[in-house]
């Protein structure tokens, strides 16, 4: 390798170092052998967090064998069978995986602005002080925020009563928000340009379906999938977004499908017809239109206008009359 090549190399392995705070010298066998978890099951636990086998090379330290011990103590005191602690870890990975995505590609700027700047040398370097400065706060943060949540989701299953929280379902209105004309959009922008209105799309959706009470189950590029208790918050939810994403000239237009009914909660998503049913509705609806179905039109009341359109054909659900609906008190959807 050339000089260069080596500094970069050992710049990677610096912010290796940083970010997991330890050295890697133990290979998967040692590691499994020292954190008291048999090789085959400590493989699975690896595959689940999202990572490939690593053979016999040093990929593994002593936060590893910690990690790997706590596990065991789990496993053998029967607080958690083998099957709950590798969903739990497939969704821990899963999350965390996109987590640490998110944060590098917000950081990208950030590191550009510090090396044009002359603030740091090189881009590694950069990040390199970014992991020495700022994870710590973030670390910190992070578990913060996992503890609010978590919180959070334990009232929503406790509220939901023995019988139904073995299933973790419930009754809840599920909107589905799709920008309109997406590809042909996409198509013509470059991709700093892209992303940067799918970052600005999926977070002005994000707070504005929090401030009226919703949840932002995930975001599909293009789509961003929400839930609400009940109908008229939905309703008030998706009219909001139409209103306020139409009057931001750098965003496109949006399309809104509201559908009502029993939700399965599981692993951080949801499930159910419900859910088809919404991405359906945003599918067929026009520009800045909110479409629900009937059940969502039947719970609403006078606060809103609806009509009932033609029938058409929606994948899975025969021919349905999607229900149109605005607001008597402001913002009609064009």
């Amino acid at each position: 390798m050339s000089p260069s090549d080596v500094e970069r190399a050992d710049l990677r392995d610096t912010l290796a170092r940083l970010i997991l705070r330890h050295d890697l010298t133990l290979t998967s066998a040692e590691v499994t052998d020292q954190g008291g978890v048999e090789h085959a099951r400590g493989l699975r636990l690896w595959r689940a967090l999202g990572f490939p086998e690593t053979g016999d090379a040093l990929a593994y330290g002593e936060p590893d064998v910690k990690a790997l011990a706590a596990v065991a103590v789990a496993l053998d005191g029967q607080m958690l069978d083998e099957s709950t602690v590798l969903r739990m870890t497939r969704g821990l990975g899963a999350t965390m995986a996109r987590l640490a995505d998110w944060q590098v590609s917000a950081l990208v700027d950030q590191i550009e602005h510090d090396v044009e700047s002359g603030k740091s040398p090189t881009r590694l370097e950069a990040a390199a002080e970014l992991a020495r400065s700022a994870a710590p706060g973030f670390e910190h943060l992070m578990v913060y925020a996992w503890r609010r949540h978590l919180a959070a989701a334990a009232a929503r299953v406790e509220a939901l009563g023995a019988a139904d929280a073995e299933l973790l379902s419930t009754t809840m209105t599920v909107g589905f928000a799709d920008l309109s004309r997406f590809t042909s959009l996409s198509n013509g922008l470059d991709d700093s340009s892209l992303g940067a209105l799918v970052e600005n799309f999926e977070t002005r959706c994000a707070d504005i379906i929090t401030a009226h009470g919703g949840r932002v189950i995930k975001t599909l590029g293009d789509a961003v999938l929400f839930v609400t208790e009940d109908p008229r918050q939905g309703t008030r939810t998706a009219l909001d977004l139409v209103k306020q994403i139409a009057s931001r000239t750098e965003l496109p237009n949006i399309c809104v499908g509201l559908a009502t009914g029993s939700v399965i909660n599981r692993l951080g998503d949801v499930y159910g017809p419900p859910v088809n049913l919404a991405a359906r509705l945003s599918h067929v609806a026009r520009s800045n239109r909110v479409l629900v179905d009937a059940a969502t039109a039947e719970a609403l009341g006078d606060e809103f206008d609806t009509r009932v359109l033609p029938p058409r054909p929606l994948r899975g659900f025969g021919n349905l009359s999607p229900i149109t609906v605005s607001d008597r008190r402001g913002f009609r959807a064009r």
